[in-house]
């Protein structure tokens, strides 16, 4: 498909063309459209052919003008993380990168996610799917408790309730909130403690479990604006924490990857509440398509294991070959 330059591979992988997916219309635009740069950037340095494609309704023709070896998927949120994308891809018989149609539909609905992971053991905090509009009325759990949206990532519409908080009470219309722009919400208590993360990236021999991080925001909560803007929030990598609390966040987080079926790099959130021990460890939710920027978890837990941001990509582009069937053989 065209002629290739430039560097060489990091993993040994034969030169491909790739597309790489990124922006769309979702609110995590600007992080996909630094997701994809990065990766774009990576497989050009390891002289691999690159097309940048900023999702737009035109996509499909857009891809089949293309014509790649593969579809990196930098993605984030609706449509790319949902299922949407996957299933345009799997339609267009075109190889990509991380998990597919069905997984995406469940992972990115929390509840959903919930349903298919507690039966495996993996221990998630309770809570149920309000209408907004009910919660003007009344508390749809005790306080303090989180709402969030049902199927939306990087805490986007995140919102504390607690007694010292100004949203009223019971909550006012007016006060801004998720409830301003979601029909639904999914209620959960509020876990208090410490924020803990953990990378998954599937290999040739099965999912590793990168490692756990803590994530320490300057202020508040690790919110939109904590986990992309560079100095609110403190990365401890690896975790200060017990080596047996960081031994059952890698199990949950490998537990929650291979239930769901996920491929490609995942990253599982979690919450500690370190005063009641093992029985204190909530999984929040699986990311399927983990951010790809400068501050992004992933990339950094592959650092701290010996994995450069660029053979990271590649190996989530190996993945991706490997899943369909693909031999790395592309001309570029």
């Amino acid at each position: 498909m065209g002629d290739s330059a430039g560097g060489a591979s990091v993993s040994g992988l034969a030169k491909l063309h790739v597309a790489v997916l990124m922006g769309g219309w979702s609110s995590e635009r600007p992080v996909s459209l630094m997701s994809g740069e990065g990766v774009a950037d990576a497989l050009e340095d390891c002289g691999h052919r690159v097309t940048r494609i900023d999702m737009d309704r035109d996509v499909p023709a857009r891809l089949a003008a293309a014509a790649p070896d593969v579809v990196f998927n930098a993605l984030h949120g609706v449509p790319g993380e949902d299922g949407t994308v996957q299933g345009l891809l799997d339609l267009m018989g075109l190889p990509y990168t991380h998990s597919g149609l069905a997984t995406s539909v469940i992972a990115i609905d929390k509840q959903l996610t919930k349903q298919a992971l507690i039966p495996h053991g993996v221990p998630m905090p309770g809570g149920r799917v309000v209408r907004s509009e009910d919660i003007h009325t009344a508390d749809p759990l005790p306080r303090p408790y989180v709402l969030k949206p049902v199927n939306e990532g990087s805490s986007v519409g995140v919102a504390i309730v607690t007694d010292a908080s100004d949203y009223g009470n019971p909550i006012r219309r007016e006060a801004t909130g998720p409830w301003q722009e979601f029909a639904e919400l999914l209620a959960e208590p509020y876990i208090k403690g410490r924020e803990l993360t953990v990378a998954v990236l599937a290999q040739a021999g099965g999912p590793r479990a990168l490692g756990v991080t803590e994530l320490r925001p300057k202020s508040g909560f690790y919110d939109f604006d904590a986990k992309y803007t560079d100095g609110l929030t403190e990365h401890v990598c690896p975790a200060e924490i017990p080596p047996h609390i960081a031994a059952l966040c890698m199990e949950h987080a490998l537990t929650a990857h291979r239930a769901l079926g996920c491929h490609g790099a995942t990253r599982t959130d979690l919450r500690w509440d370190e005063e009641l021990g093992e029985s204190g460890l909530y999984v929040l939710e699986i990311n399927t398509q983990p951010g790809m920027t400068p501050l992004s978890l992933v990339p950094e837990q592959a650092r701290s294991c010996g994995i450069s941001y660029a053979e990271l990509v590649e190996l989530i582009v190996a993945d991706a070959l490997t899943r369909f069937g693909k031999v790395s053989d592309g001309d570029g």
